[in-house]
């Protein structure tokens, strides 16, 4: 990947969290940071890291907007989440704080889910691709989530960088074509394949008890996907209405997809 970009014409600079420095010196040599670093838990949850660098922002001075690794869910909404998950919100606003507290500009990028993660598998934890044969809904699967491509949301984060609009200021990412339910989502599926997939459903409180048998970084990402499909946590809020005339300039066109296989 990184030799794709320096193909590209992007120029490749080393830096590390390990060395202050490093991160001062790169950080000197560009206008704008845009921190994509794993929140997480299954993976890498490295969130906090960003304290680093918001520590060589704030020495090296010249940076004019700092995009920190948000990309998902509002955090600042997610005051009352579940542990153990709100793990991942708590640390955010910690990195939120540290941000405002040194003064420095800022865009929070707001993008909801990644489809890559939920629709391959139809909202199903755990599943990649889409059964022919049957799907478990969430609950009654009717609660609405958002869902963004990740070309898309990588798009309309470089189109922030410059735009007076988004500065300091939490941008979400809601394509009015993408918000949908679970059963909705296998509806789309339903017409590509030409069937009907045989359907059950798991209660909230079959759910979390599952849930809890799980090891601590699944149990973080499991407690994501019940704030999303249970509650119905990314779109039971409106946004004012300059945020939403931003948002009608910005998302012209975006496109839900289903690879027929």
């Amino acid at each position: 990947m990184l030799l794709s970009f320096k193909e590209q014409g992007a120029r490749l600079v080393l830096g590390s969290f390990n060395d202050h420095q490093s991160l001062v010196d790169a950080v000197k040599l560009v206008d704008v940071v845009i921190c994509a670093i794993s929140g997480v838990h299954i993976r890498s949850h490295q969130i906090l890291l960003q304290l680093k660098l918001v520590d060589a922002i704030k020495e090296a001075g010249n940076i004019k907007r700092f995009l920190p690794s948000e990309f998902g869910t509002d955090p600042a909404r997610m005051e009352n989440a579940m542990e153990p998950g709100r793990v991942t919100f708590d640390d955010k606003m910690v990195v939120r704080k540290a941000i405002q507290d040194a003064g420095i500009p800022f865009t929070y990028v707001s993008a909801n889910c990644f489809a890559g993660y939920f629709l391959g598998g139809l909202c199903q934890p755990g599943s990649i691709l889409p059964s022919r044969d049957h799907v478990v809904l969430l609950g009654d699967g009717n609660q609405k989530a958002i869902y963004v491509d990740e070309d898309d949301i990588a798009m309309y984060t470089i189109k922030t960088i410059d735009d007076p609009r988004t500065l300091n200021k939490t941008l979400y990412l809601r394509p009015p074509q993408n918000i949908l339910s679970q059963r909705e989502v296998v509806e789309v599926w339903e017409k590509l394949i030409g069937k009907q997939l045989h359907k059950s459903s798991i209660s909230k409180e079959e759910f979390l008890a599952t849930m809890k048998t799980q090891n601590y970084a699944e149990q973080v990402g499991l407690t994501h996907y019940y704030h999303v499909c249970y509650e119905g946590c990314l779109a039971n809020f409106e946004i004012e209405m300059r945020q939403r005339r931003l948002l009608s300039f910005i998302l012209k066109s975006t496109t839900l997809l289903f690879m027929n296989t």
